[in-house]
């Protein structure tokens, strides 16, 4: 038992603050036609029904029967909530059964009234409870309108099997407002519950159907940018590829100078492409600021940017920092279930520390992956600035070696930003910090991208060397066939 306690605590933490509010609906839906048939069914028992066998035979039957009539109710919540949003359609065959439970409950009831086995209090309490398993159902299929008038003719019914049965005067002109009353109850307590829940979930598709958008918007301006830098250069390079091989053909000398162009063309567009890459996937820490700031609010996650701005501090700092903010912010997007984000910057005299706290269920370490992501996307706009930007390989290099911050840290994540940090003398530290928080931390010192000068332009030496020997093993054909 414990086990399975644990197991329904675990799969409500791993829901979404929609998907809790959506089953915590369901389950109100659910609820509520038991609440009212143990109340208004059991409690005329008490001293309401006559004490004797025929009497109580027909209040236990009618019990039983409005009981079913939850069971149905229940069985339909789902696809009649479904019906209502427009996602499926509600077979109406389903409405046989209540509507025939309906019927028998009134006939028990009719019958309660006819051997006069119950009070006037108690016989207005069970007309009231009798039809509200049925309407349940009924009000999220029909227009208000329709609604409304399906109620007057249940009360004109419930009023007539009753008339039948001998209830006269009083009681049987309360009968009138006590069922309209039950059914005017469902109608502003459902509808409004399942109104509230469409509405969410239409958010909800439209915040998708804007991240997908903001993601295909910026592959195009990716992809606009490598078409603009290799396509004229690509063209150029076929053209003089054809015209060196005509030249070899006729053994003329020319045809060197043509392939020794070509070989220049593309070295230079490969510097471009490189160029492009690094900028695009440059991390510019006010901007990653402001964008996790926007992307959180907009996923309902209330964020704070407190701190100092990061205006003055060194390029390759800002870079680094920059792709910390972008990568915890989409953790706290993609883990847990947070309420709450706090991103603190602090600039000291001798190091820069920023701290990135939220509220959510702890994070795993392990398994924490940025990559572009649609969350990443909404972001950054439509000029790949802010969350998004990270369209290129999952390596989170641009193709030369270095990543897009100047540093020489291969990929994102937690295990990536270590390595970028390390790259300028800094550290990362992430994990819960007690109450349900969850604290990551990065100290870079201050000093550190003038100490780690030498070493990035080393590594950006030895990048652009390891390029060199895939360049002659492909070129070493033309030598030989020359």
């Amino acid at each position: 038992m414990l086990t399975r306690v644990r197991g329904w605590r675990r799969s409500w933490q791993e829901r979404s603050k929609l998907e809790r509010i959506d089953l915590y609906t369901r389950l109100t839906m659910s609820t509520i036609p038991w609440i009212f048939t143990l109340s208004w069914q059991l409690a005329p028992f008490a001293s309401g029904i006559r004490h004797t066998p025929l009497p109580l035979t027909l209040g236990l039957a009618l019990l039983v029967v409005c009981l079913a009539q939850c069971v149905l109710s229940n069985r339909n919540v789902r696809p009649s909530c479904a019906d209502y949003n427009g996602t499926a359609t509600f077979p109406r065959r389903r409405m046989m059964a209540p509507l025939a439970l309906l019927l028998v409950a009134l006939g028990l009831l009719a019958g309660l009234a006819a051997v006069d086995g119950i009070d006037p209090p108690g016989l207005l309490m069970m007309a009231m409870n009798v039809p509200l398993a049925l309407v349940m159902t009924q009000v999220l299929l029909v227009p208000v309108r329709t609604f409304l008038i399906q109620s007057l003719a249940l009360v004109a019914l419930t009023t007539g099997v009753l008339a039948a049965a001998g209830v006269r005067g009083g009681v049987l002109a309360g009968v009138v407002p006590a069922t309209l009353f039950g059914c005017v109850l469902v109608l502003v307590s459902y509808r409004p519950s399942a109104w509230s829940l469409s509405v969410m979930w239409q958010a909800e598709e439209a915040r998708d159907v804007q991240a997908r958008l903001a993601v295909a918007e910026e592959r195009l301006r990716f992809g606009r940018d490598m078409h603009d830098v290799l396509g004229r250069n690509l063209a150029v390079i076929a053209l003089k590829s054809e015209l060196a091989m005509e030249l070899a053909r006729r053994g003329r000398p020319e045809a060197v100078d043509q392939m020794v162009e070509v070989q220049r063309i593309a070295r230079s567009s490969q510097q471009e492409v490189r160029d492009v890459v690094r900028g695009y996937r440059e991390a510019d820490l006010s901007t990653e600021l402001a964008g996790a700031k926007g992307v959180l609010r907009a996923a309902g996650i209330e964020c704070a940017v407190v701190g100092d701005s990061g205006a003055d501090l060194a390029a390759p700092v800002q870079a680094a920092l920059g792709w910390v903010v972008r990568e915890a912010a989409t953790n706290v997007l993609r883990h847990g279930d947070p309420r709450r984000c706090t991103i603190r910057l602090t600039a000291a005299a001798d190091e820069v520390v920023l701290d990135v706290e939220n509220d959510g269920a702890p994070m795993t370490p392990a398994s924490s992956d940025s990559g572009s992501g649609e969350h990443g996307a909404v972001g950054s706009g439509s000029d790949g600035s802010g969350m998004g930007g990270s369209s290129t390989d999952g390596s989170g290099t641009d193709g030369s070696g270095t990543d897009g911050s100047g540093t020489d840290g291969s990929g994102t994540g937690l295990p990536g930003l270590r390595e970028r940090l390390g790259s300028l003398d800094g550290s990362l530290d992430a994990g819960t910090a007690g109450d349900g928080l969850f604290r990551l931390t990065a100290r870079i010192p201050r000093t550190a991208p003038t100490a780690r000068t030498s070493h990035a332009s080393h590594t950006s030496h030895a990048s652009h060397a390891s390029h060199t020997p895939r360049t002659e093993i492909r070129t070493a054909p033309l030598e030989e066939r020359r």
